[in-house]
């Protein structure tokens, strides 16, 4: 039995590339008592690439002095395609074994040499050996992917359990003073799609659907008799509720969560105005937050056609002629703008 023939897996692939007809038909005679093997091969080198890229071989035999392109031109524009195929193994054929041809073929991406004339238990041998690292190589790679996927998944499950805990945190807040429980929902899918309609970055469009419904967080640090106390509250006690932005922002405060980091923004800042007339810190314009100016919006809406226990209802067409006619001095124009299109095109939730 020839040696190691356990190690030739079925379905191989050998391409022989060799300006001399005797040496390619020598070599084809080897190979092809290797039964799993199947064979081709040219004796023009400019042939060699398209060749090999349309024969994909497991393994080439490659001669280094040749006319026209020579063994190291044919590894040179192989290159690239070696590199999409991870691992192939170029066995050169040559009658110089000298260190200096040895280095260069190595530095130009040869695997292992054969020198002329060859033997042929010796060609066997180091075919097998060159395939059956082809074949661990394949393998690692196999197993590698196969890790990557895992790792993915479970970074995806990692990712909607935060985005559900966070789902969660929002509607655990907003019950303490809208009995529906669906204004968070509301506000946070409106303020994604008024976020892709201003054509911002898509990989956030998630972030600010997930991040918007917390910005009443701070709300859990506001007593209750003013909460959700039914008539006008009193200067007093509106400075006391103007206080959940910052308690909110503080609870969210120092997370690497970008979601988190953005709801921080957000629960600050969703009280500012246009015109810098909002709290807590006053600010006006494009100093404002974009993500708060556009939870900004959605919150005058999602309030004005919501019963609260301080006043009824409004009708949704009312509530958006409001929006139109603060738009300037509280609310951001070209939001204002993109709600109301979204609006006529029956894009917002309400």
């Amino acid at each position: 039995m020839p040696p190691n023939e356990d190690r030739i897996p079925e379905g191989i692939r050998a391409v022989i590339i060799d300006d001399q007809p005797a040496n390619v038909s020598l070599l084809e005679t080897i190979i092809s008592q290797e039964r799993r093997v199947s064979v081709q091969s040219t004796c023009n080198s400019l042939d060699a690439v398209e060749l090999v890229t349309g024969f994909k071989p497991d393994i080439v035999f490659l001669d280094l002095m040749m006319p026209h392109l020579d063994g190291f031109g044919v590894m040179c524009e192989l290159k690239g395609h070696i590199a999409k195929e991870g691992y192939l193994p170029i066995l050169v054929l040559t009658a110089d074994s000298t260190p200096e041809t040895m280095r260069r073929a190595l530095a130009a991406g040869a695997t292992d040499f054969l020198t002329k004339p060859f033997d042929p238990v010796e060609v066997v041998l180091r075919m097998r050996n060159l395939l059956h690292t082809r074949e661990l190589y394949q393998a690692l790679q196999q197993h590698n992917e196969s890790l990557e996927t895992m790792v993915l998944e479970r970074t995806d499950r990692l990712e909607k359990a935060k985005l559900e805990i966070l789902d969660k945190l929002a509607r655990s807040t907003e019950y303490r003073d809208y009995a529906t429980g669906e204004h968070t929902r509301r506000v946070g899918l409106n303020a994604s799609r008024i976020w892709s309609e201003l054509g911002m970055p898509s990989e956030l469009t998630t972030t600010i659907e997930y991040a918007a419904p917390l910005h009443d967080v701070g709300k859990v640090g506001i007593p209750d008799k003013i909460l959700l106390k039914p008539g006008r509250l009193t200067s007093e006690e509106f400075d006391i509720v103007k206080q959940h932005t910052v308690i909110g922002a503080r609870i969210l405060a120092g997370s690497q969560f970008a979601t988190l980091r953005m709801a921080e923004t957000i629960a600050r800042h969703h009280h500012e105005r246009w015109d810098g007339g909002g709290y807590p810190d006053g600010l006006s314009g494009e100093d404002i937050p974009l993500e708060a100016r556009i939870v900004c919006v959605c919150d005058v809406f999602d309030a004005l056609t919501n019963e609260r226990p301080y006043k009824e209802a409004w009708p949704p067409e009312a509530a958006v002629k409001e929006i139109s006619k603060t738009s300037g001095y509280h609310l951001d124009p070209t939001i204002a703008a993109a709600f109301v299109k979204l609006w006529r095109a029956g894009r917002i939730a309400s």
